[in-house]
């Protein structure tokens, strides 16, 4: 049975059939450097308070509830995009 891939995935793997992949000189230090990023990232360590109308929260729940994760969680996203300079204006 063949497993069905994504455009994406099929992608990938004509790169690494054509070998466009290179080897990591210092696998270590390299992965060591991506887990500080990672740990940095996901790191929450402060807390915050803010005063939001009722209305607002309530259709943040709502929002959360269809995608599925906890309406605070949310809440920092949304902020870690702005700040990031991702979140785009409509």
């Amino acid at each position: 049975m063949k497993i069905k891939l994504t455009d994406e995935e099929k992608e990938l793997e004509l790169s690494f059939e054509r070998n466009e992949w290179k080897s990591v000189s210092n696998r270590k230090s390299y992965l060591n450097k991506f887990k500080i990023a990672a740990k940095n990232t996901l790191a929450k360590d402060k807390r915050m308070n803010i005063r939001i109308a009722g209305k607002d929260i309530q259709l943040l729940k709502t929002k959360a509830l269809e995608i599925g994760i906890p309406y605070q969680t949310l809440v920092s996203s949304i902020l870690h995009q702005y700040v990031t300079g991702k979140l785009k204006e409509q």
